[in-house]
């Protein structure tokens, strides 16, 4: 399997430098190292990884009767242009140890230190590169990595390398049958960060003896190190779109207990994980002290874009401000609730500065009662009859500002004025992009001419006009039950599909249906954020935990994000600024720990694969006390699902044996809790060979992932599950 990135190891390089100058001077010395390294070595398969750099052909005789004099005629390397940026890899592979005793094996590094010296062959350096791998130790070298003289990957280029280092990197195991004692809230510094940027760590705790702290991708564990304060840093690694799970550790004669755990993103672009969360209130008291702690309840959980909603003047003139472009200090948005310019600015400040997108809200075809007064054209507005006198209108509650009539939003009209619009709000404010919304189905619709207009036709056209004259900008649609998914995905111009979900689509199972039709639709590069309004008929009370955690549950480990955050409330209702239902302390603490499970296993979660609702992936209950099924949800029992990857299978155990609705609504918040059920013997069906089984979830051990044993009889997989109560993931690493 290929080494991946390891974090370097301060005090562990070992005293093994090679002179270049001294090695061109023997002009056969590579080329005997070779011949010595495959002596010892002789049943290693030789694999070199790199981004279309070069290749290593491993087809040579592997058994020599004598010292060679001369570089074999058949070429070890194939050379690409030197201007290609790459990372050099060179992986050798004791298959067989790997796989028998994959805990005794060794990994070294020899690392190319980088200076300025010229030197003339490329292909003796790259030989030279082999041959100390192969040649210096009696053990295998797991690799050849490129680095500037401070440890960090860059593009190579042959005048640089002047000398090659032998540094020992020490092996982790990852951890079995840990303990928790969660009293550490663990803080980043930004709700997701660039490859090779540095992440600042906070905890809430004092320090405490044998502390450490653990950097874990997936089921390997990169690099520990000694705690031995409350704020810390790590250098992310070069890898781009990465999640990983960063837990401190306390050791003792027993074992490991975990004391507290958070996440960490890699991602250049929020897109390939979006993490969607919500403002809503701009009101005096929004301060940029206020906003800032706000901020940092989201950045705890992740959330790398917000939407503003209700922020807007007029959803025809949102910039808050005059015809002769002045800013107006207050305005009054479409409740005549009173919006503050300033307020709208703290939100963006501290979303910037910790690292969010600052995305606003408007709908696409949206026009108040005074629309034609600031300019807009009376051709644009659309009608309930061919007669053309009823306009089409959502009607809001009289105290508001006004109702809002629908207009054509393809109309060039229509789309001329809107730029314009938007215009002044990226020119005084700094928004990243636009959320664009849409009414859903609204019946015929005539123009003012009499033709009927199917407003499904009209969405693409409105996309395509404001990302033409706004390139830079990021846009998301609302797809309102499904409708308009198509039309939306079609123009290739979403960061990610949104869906706000009502009763038509209630259930557990068409959270499914609707990821697998945004898949098909946007060409399989499209994430899918929900906006799902939990527990929608409760008013003056707390959220009710089960359901809110069981709905989260599903939808992450199908592959989705929840719409649900706020910075001051929890999203209950499609009026945003609504907040008469709260999150209970418990409920906060839970859902933290869900979204550091779903960001530290994005790359299991939502980075490609196929979901298999097959039965040939559904464990049984050896010992008959519970029953399993797989996908779609049935009270009563356990229901799994899989994904299956390149080199893996990730399979979710989610637990319905206490549920009272396969509706992940839970509309009047009566879902009771799960049960907690332990050590369950459990036997499936899998015929490739597995090399690892590793199992987390977020309801235990803050989401941190162990190492389980198990047994493998033929095509015949057992093992234990330890622990699950709302949802557990099992990897079986092949």
């Amino acid at each position: 399997m290929p080494l991946k990135s390891c974090s370097r190891v301060s005090g562990m390089r070992q005293k093994a430098s090679f002179s270049m100058n001294f090695l061109h001077k023997t002009g056969r010395m590579c080329n005997d190292f070779l011949w010595m390294g495959r002596r010892c070595c002789r049943t290693q398969n030789v694999t070199l990884l790199a981004s279309r750099a070069f290749r290593l052909h491993s087809d040579t005789p592997h058994h020599h009767t004598h010292m060679p004099h001369e570089i074999p005629s058949q070429p070890y390397f194939s050379f690409f242009p030197m201007h290609v940026k790459f990372i050099f890899l060179l992986t050798l592979h004791y298959e067989t140890i790997h796989r028998e005793c994959p805990k005794t094996a060794t990994k070294q590094t020899y690392r190319i230190m980088t200076h300025t010296p010229s030197h003339p062959s490329i292909k003796r350096i790259c030989c030279l590169m082999a041959a100390c791998a192969f040649s210096c130790i009696y053990l295998p070298a797991q690799s050849i990595r490129i680095h500037k003289t401070d440890g960090t990957m860059q593009k190579w280029r042959q005048s640089e390398i002047d000398s090659i280092i032998y540094e020992e990197i020490p092996h982790y195991d990852t951890p079995q049958n840990q303990a928790a004692n969660l009293t550490l809230e663990i803080r980043t510094d930004s709700a997701c960060y660039h490859p090779g940027s540095t992440v600042k760590f906070t905890h809430n705790g004092s320090s405490f003896l044998r502390a450490k702290v653990r950097y874990m991708h997936l089921g390997k564990v990169l690099h520990e190190e000694d705690l031995t304060g409350s704020q810390w840093t790590w250098k992310t690694p070069p890898e781009d779109f990465k999640g990983y799970m960063v837990q401190i550790y306390q050791t003792s004669t027993t074992g490991e207990t975990v004391r507290g755990t958070t996440a960490v993103d890699v991602s250049s672009d929020w897109k390939k994980f979006p993490r969607y969360g919500f403002v809503a209130d701009f009101g005096s008291s929004k301060t940029a002290s206020v906003t800032a702690t706000e901020m940092d309840w989201l950045n705890r959980c992740h959330i790398n874009g917000v939407q503003f909603q209700d922020w807007h003047y007029k959803h025809h003139w949102p910039w808050g401000g005059t015809r002769n472009g002045e800013t107006l200090e207050s305005y009054t948005d479409i409740a005549n609730r009173t919006v503050y310019t300033s307020s709208v600015e703290n939100y963006i400040k501290a979303q910037h500065d910790r690292g969010m997108k600052s995305i606003f809200y408007n709908l696409c075809y949206g026009a108040l009662s005074d629309a034609v007064q600031d300019g807009v054209s009376a051709t644009c507005f659309l009608y309930k009859n061919a007669e053309h006198t009823v306009r089409d209108c959502h009607q809001l509650p009289s105290s508001w500002k006004s109702d809002i009539y629908v207009v054509n939003p393809s109309l060039t009209a229509w789309t001329t004025y809107m730029k314009v619009r938007i215009a002044e709000v990226y020119n005084h404010l700094d928004f990243d992009g636009f959320q664009i919304d849409q009414l859903g189905y609204r019946g015929k619709l005539y123009s003012n001419t009499g033709q009927e207009v199917d407003i499904l036709t009209t969405f693409a056209p409105f996309i395509r006009a404001i990302k033409t004259k706004f390139p830079d900008k990021r846009l998301i649609m609302n797809a309102v039950g499904s409708y308009g998914t198509k039309e939306i995905a079609g123009t290739k111009k979403m960061d990610f599909l949104y869906n706000e979900v009502w009763d038509g689509e209630k259930n557990f199972a068409d959270l499914y249906k609707i990821l697998e039709n945004n898949k098909a639709l946007g060409g399989d590069t499209l994430q899918t954020v929900f906006a799902a309004y939990m527990n929608y008929n409760l008013d003056n009370t707390n959220f009710n935990l089960p359901g809110v955690i069981l709905t989260d549950a599903v939808m992450f480990a199908l592959g989705g994000s929840h719409l649900e955050l706020g910075g001051d409330h929890m999203l209950c209702r499609e009026y945003f600024p609504y907040a008469s239902v709260s999150m209970s302390e418990a409920l906060k603490k839970r859902i933290v720990t869900y979204y550091d499970f779903m960001t530290a296993y994005e790359n299991l979660l939502r980075d490609g694969g196929t979901l298999n609702t097959s039965t040939s992936l559904v464990p049984k209950d050896t010992s008959g006390k519970i029953s399993i099924n797989g996908w779609e949800p049935q009270l009563g029992g356990v229901t799994t699902i899989a994904r299956e990857k390149e080199d893996c299978t990730v399979l979710h155990f989610l637990n319905f044996i206490n549920a009272n609705s396969l509706s992940w609504r839970d509309m009047d918040g009566t879902m009771p809790a799960a049960n907690t059920n332990t050590n369950i013997p459990l036997k499936m069906t899998y015929a490739k060979p597995v090399k690892h089984l590793y199992v987390a979830t977020p309801d235990k051990l803050g989401g941190a992932m162990n190492e389980l044993e198990f047994t493998q009889e033929g095509s015949t997989l057992s093992f234990t599950l330890p622990y699950l109560n709302y949802w557990t993931m099992v990897v079986i690493q092949e």
